[in-house]
């Protein structure tokens, strides 16, 4: 159960209006690795975990803490938006100065146009968010290894947002995200060493049996030179096992020979027969 408090989780109040900042402020909320992937993303992983209350409890946490930061993101981007008047949006256009109308050009027309100068469930170029982006595997440990990536690459868009803007209100907020980002990637690290240590590094457990164990701890080169040898070579992996190198990619004897072609099928031999006609 939800419920909805009128209270923002966090502060969302910029100095003034900035329309370019607005439409940039669309990627941390419903591009690939924005606030809504999130969402949706640790909500499911967490009503599908069984037999590990510590780890559901921390991803139903975390998920609704992002509806919160949805709910921050899209309300900095209203006010953004609405903040300016069209006076000055016409000043901005009228200016002469080629960068500042560079930049009002560089707005979003679906704030303006789908939104009504509003937030919208899109990325910084008006493509809509997709349930594709979300991960929820019902492997405990492959989630919360994809949720220290999702948080990470959070982290670096909300960063480099920070460096976009001077606005004092804009950044607070951006610092907010970037310290509960911290919080996550440690803690879905720490969740993920402990179920290593219970079941191992490779996902899924229990299947070493299965795998190809000739293949299974040995880098192909597949480039030029052997850069990569110095990541592998004389060291141990994680699950114990020393790992190998080899100069080269792995070629098999197997010929590509696919058998002949159904005339009916293709009728490539019957195309060729035009051709000679």
């Amino acid at each position: 159960m939800f419920t909805h408090s009128k209270k923002l989780q966090y502060k969302a109040q910029p100095e003034k209006a900035d329309p370019v900042m607005a439409r940039r402020l669309q990627d941390i909320l419903g591009g690939q690795w924005g606030e809504m992937t999130g969402m949706v993303s640790y909500l499911y992983q967490g009503w599908n975990a069984t037999g590990y209350d510590q780890y559901k409890d921390l991803l139903l946490d975390t998920g609704t803490e992002e509806i919160g930061h949805v709910e921050m993101i899209a309300t900095m981007v209203t006010r953004l938006l609405r903040g300016a008047s069209t006076e000055e949006q016409e000043k901005f256009y009228n200016s002469g100065d080629p960068a500042l109308q560079a930049a009002m050009n560089g707005t979003d027309p679906q704030q303006a146009v789908v939104n009504g100068l509003g937030a919208g469930p899109t990325d910084a170029n008006g493509n809509p968010w997709t349930a594709a982006y979300a991960g929820a595997s019902g492997n405990l440990l492959a989630d919360m290894r994809y949720n220290v990536v999702r948080e990470s690459m959070a982290r670096v868009s909300v960063t480099r947002l920070y460096h976009m803007t001077e606005d004092k209100g804009v950044r607070d907020m951006l610092s907010y995200l970037m310290g509960r980002e911290t919080q996550h990637q440690l803690q879905f690290l720490q969740a993920a060493e402990e179920l290593e240590e219970k079941y191992g590094v490779v996902v899924p457990h229990g299947t070493k049996d299965l795998e190809n164990q000739e293949v299974s701890h040995t880098l192909y080169s597949f480039s030029d030179g052997d850069a990569s040898r110095a990541v592998v070579e004389g060291k141990t992996a994680r699950d114990g096992e020393p790992f190998k190198y080899h100069d080269g990619p792995l070629i098999s004897d197997d010929l590509q020979d696919v058998g002949k072609t159904i005339k009916e099928m293709h009728n490539t031999e019957g195309q060729e027969e035009n051709k000679n006609n």
